[in-house]
């Protein structure tokens, strides 16, 4: 095996394993059918969970750490990504998978039994351990079924799953709800998920892949893995909770961040020192895997101002009801699928790393676009504004996620899939707090001058005020408007600059041409090699 990306690149590492033969078509429908219900476990848990909170802290209790909910399981997804794609590269997908989805499962259903906020909470985070294995492995077996040239076609129907949950989700879990109890929402995981494991188990076959004779067992780098748990749980829970839990510069912020800068560097230390490390070296030494790593994660950091911030402006400034305001974002839920479903013309034409650019310059120009909006304005025009960005990003994420996939074979595909999503959560959890300090500092200045006293706070609490128009006047309702209005657009100001960052590192940092590796499975002993084009090859 050889191959090399311009002069600076060379594929080495761990070394490449021969991929194993993806099933033929016919055998594969079953299979795609579990990793859409698998991963509609994960996509739609978020959003069906947040409609029922009212009621939730109606029978629970535990306003003050409702948050937690969220925090806890996206801090249990995050840091166990890399545990699970490299256990997954060392045992197989099956066996990661079926764990997924029962640890998934046996969280939903503990989760449904709770008996106060703390329970649940609790539950949750068991909940998130499954959800971090559905995620990572379901990119990472969709990957090994298709070849390069069809590997769109599945990536497409993941992200129609996504697009899916994210408006069905509010609805179902607003109906059950209203019309049911909020436990059902946590127990209709269960047919669901049950479908799933049984599909995996009947058709998911993965071919032996035999080791010489002599070599040593797989090892679990379990010093590693709780070194990598711990760091990224206490990074995370100092970026989720600092500004709003306690202000940032106050002793369990700090703590928290020293804290995770020490382990920070045990982790270094103690993966190199390991003889197979959870997050193996060559993943920040490829250029090609680091880039699209930085480029992910800045992606992350800017889908924020939407995901966040759009739904408050929708109601604040524009005066929507939280339905109308979810309507406004999932625009661009319908046509980020439909992007990505036909990036493959385009990246087939000029290659992974322009495709991207084209998409992400896009993205920049759009988002810089949110500012210019008139006040109050009207709600398409955010809507379309959502619609593009939704198009911009399709042609960005999904051909740098199908082009990492294709630099690695089999043994490396799990540990870099899972990198890749790893990055782009911890630059959510960035974002988040990042712009939720920009959006409170602008506030803060320009409420400073409020015609009416009591209008101090975030925008939580300005939205709460906004809902009860009968208690300001008219100017003090126009000031918090326009506040809300001031506050968003500096947050897609800053969500432009995240976008300049990830063209930056496309432009400067990666390799002009993915190093695509071509496996030849019908040789005899089966070989791999590196092609130096990006074109997929017949």
């Amino acid at each position: 095996m050889s191959g090399s990306v311009g002069d600076t690149e060379a594929i080495s590492g761990s070394g490449v394993d021969p991929a194993p033969s993806p099933p033929a078509p016919r055998g594969r429908g079953p299979v795609v059918a579990a990793l859409m219900l698998g991963m509609a476990l994960a996509a739609i848990d978020g959003t069906i969970v947040s409609t029922a909170v009212p009621q939730i802290v109606g029978d629970l209790g535990g306003f003050a750490v409702f948050s937690w909910l969220f925090s806890g399981y996206l801090l249990a997804v995050t840091v166990t990504l890399p545990v699970y794609g490299k256990l997954s590269d060392t045992f197989g997908r099956k066996p990661v998978l079926i764990a997924g989805i029962i640890l998934f499962l046996v969280g939903s259903v503990l989760c449904a039994a709770a008996w106060n906020m703390a329970a649940l909470i609790a539950f949750r985070v068991v909940q998130g351990l499954g959800g971090g294995a559905l995620q990572g492995t379901v990119q990472t077996i969709a990957a090994d079924l298709y070849p390069l040239k069809e590997r769109p076609r599945i990536q497409a129907k993941l992200s129609t799953v996504w697009a899916t949950s994210a408006v069905a989700g509010p609805v179902i879990g607003g109906l059950l709800a209203a019309y049911a109890d909020w436990r059902w929402i946590f127990l209709i995981n269960l047919p669901v998920g049950a479908l799933a494991l049984w599909l995996v188990v009947r058709h998911l076959h993965e071919p032996s892949r035999p080791r010489g004779a002599g070599a040593p067992r797989p090892r679990i780098d379990w010093a590693g893995a709780l070194a990598v748990f711990a760091t990224g749980a206490l990074l995370l829970t100092a970026l989720v909770q600092g500004g709003v839990a306690w202000p940032w510069l106050s002793a369990p912020s700090l703590g928290l961040l020293a804290a995770s800068a020490v382990l920070a560097v045990l982790t270094v230390v103690i993966e190199r020192r390991a003889a197979d490390p959870i997050i193996p070296g060559w993943v920040w030494r490829r250029r090609t895997i680091a880039s699209v790593n930085l480029a992910l994660g800045a992606m992350g950091l800017l889908m924020v101002a939407p995901t966040v911030f759009l739904p408050t402006y929708a109601q604040s400034v524009l005066g929507l009801g939280p339905i109308a305001a979810g309507f406004v974002l999932s625009v661009m839920t319908l046509s980020w699928p439909v992007s990505a479903a036909l990036s493959n013309r385009v990246y087939n034409r000029i290659g992974f790393r322009r495709t991207a650019i084209i998409g992400m310059g896009c993205a920049l120009l759009i988002l810089l676009s949110f500012p210019l909006l008139p006040y109050p304005g009207e709600p398409w025009q955010p809507a379309l504004i959502m619609l593009l960005l939704g198009a911009a990003l399709g042609l960005f994420q999904l051909p740098l996620i199908v082009g990492v996939q294709s630099t690695v074979g089999w043994s490396e595909r799990g540990t870099t899939t899972a990198s890749v999503l790893f990055c782009r959560q911890v630059g959510q959890s960035l974002g988040a707090a990042l712009f939720g300090a920009v959006a409170n500092g602008v506030l803060a200045s320009r409420l400073a001058d409020a015609p009416a006293p009591g209008l101090q706070g975030g925008l939580d609490a300005i939205s709460h005020a906004l809902d009860d128009p009968g208690a300001l006047s008219a100017a003090a309702t126009d000031h918090l408007r326009r506040a809300v209005d001031a506050a968003v657009d500096q947050v897609y100001v800053g969500a432009a600059v995240a976008a300049a960052v990830a063209l930056l590192v496309l432009v400067f940092v990666a390799p002009r041409r993915f190093p695509i590796l071509t496996e030849n499975t019908d040789a005899v002993a089966g070989t791999a090699a590196v092609s130096s084009t990006e074109a997929p090859r017949d």
